[in-house]
């Protein structure tokens, strides 16, 4: 029983997801980015539940990344289509919209075979995209659709790119606050339900704001390679002049 804890977490995040999808062509934004946001808590959950229990799994795992690529791929795009895309030309509406989900997948297969690196993940954390495309639906009337194309197809950039994210999977659940999880979880959709639009403007935020540092981080890496680039041509410029 205790082994089936964790998968409770990570198929309640799925089922968010379909629901998330279900809002979404029902024309009720608010309330489908709230289920991305309530699914990457329970996300963030399953993961530290099992090594707080001890129990982690390659069963675990791989329903992990598949209820992923559904709740933060799959959703936040059709979220997004649906608020913002379905007036556009529909080639270009349908292309921009399974980018994202297709970059989703291909990030969660890497992190799945590849080694990382020691508190960081290698590119935008398919959560975190979902979660920024999620609430970013959310100023559909603000925010032109070019803009939201640019802003889309830029996250599933940051998703497959090489870009060192911090991780935050040490910050773990000790053992014995497990059983508070549940009212954790209560609490959290009993605010989001009655003040939905807030609480996904004030998730957005931090969102952003670390989907944001994989750009500087990705200018900065630039910066560097043109500077020793430069440095190198005018060090072989001097040489041929001697």
């Amino acid at each position: 029983m205790t082994k089936s804890i964790p998968n409770m977490f990570t198929l309640g995040n799925l089922f968010l997801g379909m629901i998330g999808i279900i809002l979404a062509f029902e024309g009720r934004t608010s309330m489908a980015a709230i289920m991305i946001i309530i699914a990457m808590l329970l996300d963030g959950l399953d993961g530290r539940v099992a090594r707080a229990l001890n129990c982690q799994s390659e069963l675990g795992k791989e329903l992990d990344s598949l209820s992923d690529v559904i709740s933060f791929g799959v959703a936040p795009a059709l979220i997004m289509y649906t608020a913002v895309f379905s007036d556009l030309n529909n080639a270009l509406a349908w292309t921009v919209t399974a980018i994202f989900p297709m970059c989703g997948a291909m990030r969660l297969a890497r992190f799945n075979v590849r080694p990382g690196i020691p508190g960081y993940f290698i590119g935008l954390p398919i959560p975190a995209a979902g979660g920024v495309l999620a609430t970013l639906a959310l100023f559909n009337e603000e925010i032109m659709a070019p803009y939201m194309i640019v802003a889309m197809l830029l996250l599933s950039y940051l998703m497959v790119s090489s870009v060192k994210y911090p991780n935050f999977k040490k910050v773990g659940i000790p053992k014995t606050a497990i059983k508070f999880t549940p009212i954790v979880i209560i609490g959290a959709v009993m605010v989001a339900v009655f003040f939905p639009e807030q609480t996904s403007m004030l998730i957005f935020v931090p969102l952003v704001l670390y989907a944001g540092y994989g750009l500087q981080q990705n200018l900065r890496r630039f910066r560097r390679k043109k500077r020793k680039k430069d440095n190198n041509s005018e060090e072989a410029y001097q040489s041929s002049d001697h």
